[in-house]
């Protein structure tokens, strides 16, 4: 069914926006075109993909449930069913829908969803043979190519990667993970010593001062090298500089945790896990803190507050109970 002018103008602003980061705006501007068009297939599937990206998976999943009622069949559909499938790591339901999606419509988006989910599921060889098969099409498609790097560097095959983010890098001159990629794989055979000295000196550079990715890599090898303190501090820059990005907050929390710094741990962990309650071992480390503190009645109340916010979280939920059952309330 084609979109009327008012629809397809609401839509395009929302894909926009969400580009941008802007999600409630996006969702605001759906929401209008589907009191237009309620049943539109492909404003319902947008709305629940961008319900997925805001982590609100129950609504999403009503929404796709809705369109492949009318249509099983629906691309659009098939596609969020594969991202809420990827968020929830049921990465054998996702690769599923995505290859179900990619017989309908072959492209670069579905090759490295699919790409993507492979390389979740540790598969490391059908990942660069999906990758592979898409290049000889797309010869530099930079997130084909980014994708195929993460997965050499896996493999540990590292010259080819370093090969690989060589060339991105004058594809994508801006990109600074790929930068850092660089400096990362060519430091694996010298010595902690000399990669330090040399990230230090290139943060110091005003042009790289606010590289939030070099400020992250010098704090791993900081770690690595046992200079945890110093490591929490390069995180903490680099949490600064990407505040919408939790694995630095997370990194600078397991710093905490390890120098026996728990209420700045709690603090650093405390706000990555209201962006990431997913992650196991963030949840993990925080209850090993509380329980140290003998402050678990405080943890069940964090766990209670981001579940509030993300209520799609059903293994969140069993934690709370499990907590609610040992505290006998």
């Amino acid at each position: 069914m084609v979109l009327s002018q008012f629809c397809q103008i609401k839509w395009e602003r929302a894909k926009d926006l969400r580009r941008q980061g802007k999600l409630a705006e996006a969702e605001r501007e759906l929401l209008e075109a589907l009191d237009e068009a309620p049943d539109h297939s492909l404003l319902k599937s947008s709305l629940a993909n961008l319900y997925v990206r805001k982590g609100k998976l129950l609504e999403a999943k009503v929404l796709v449930e809705e369109i492949q009622a009318k249509d099983p069949q629906c691309l659009e559909a098939l596609v969020v069913q594969g991202e809420i499938a990827f968020k929830e790591k049921n990465f054998t339901e996702a690769l599923r829908s995505f290859g179900h999606a990619l017989q309908k419509e072959s492209g670069p988006y579905l090759t490295l969803r699919m790409a993507r989910t492979l390389r979740e599921m540790e598969r490391y060889s059908e990942a660069l043979e999906i990758l592979d098969t898409s290049l000889v099409a797309h010869r530099e498609e930079p997130r084909l190519l980014k994708e195929k790097a993460l997965i050499l560097n896996r493999m540990r095959r590292w010259d080819e990667a370093v090969e690989l983010y060589e060339k991105l890098r004058f594809l994508v001159p801006e990109d600074r993970f790929v930068q850092k990629e660089i400096l990362r794989l060519k430091g694996l055979c010298r010595s902690d010593r000399e990669v330090i000295k040399e990230l230090q000196t290139a943060v110091s550079i005003r042009a790289r001062k606010d590289d939030a990715q070099l400020h992250g890599l010098l704090a791993q090898k900081l770690k690595d090298a046992g200079q945890v303190q110093e490591a929490a501090v390069e995180y903490r820059t680099a949490s600064q500089l990407e505040p919408y990005n939790p694995y630095f907050m997370k990194q600078q929390g397991f710093c905490h945790y390890s120098l026996g710094e728990y209420d700045n741990a709690l603090e650093c962990l405390g706000q990555a896990f209201q962006k990431d309650p997913s992650d196991i071992y963030v949840k993990g480390t925080l209850k090993r803190i509380y329980t140290t503190l003998g402050r678990l009645e405080e943890f069940l109340a964090m766990l209670e507050e981001v579940y509030q916010a993300h209520p799609h979280n059903v293994k969140l939920l069993g934690t709370i109970k499990k907590l609610k059952k040992l505290l006998n309330v």
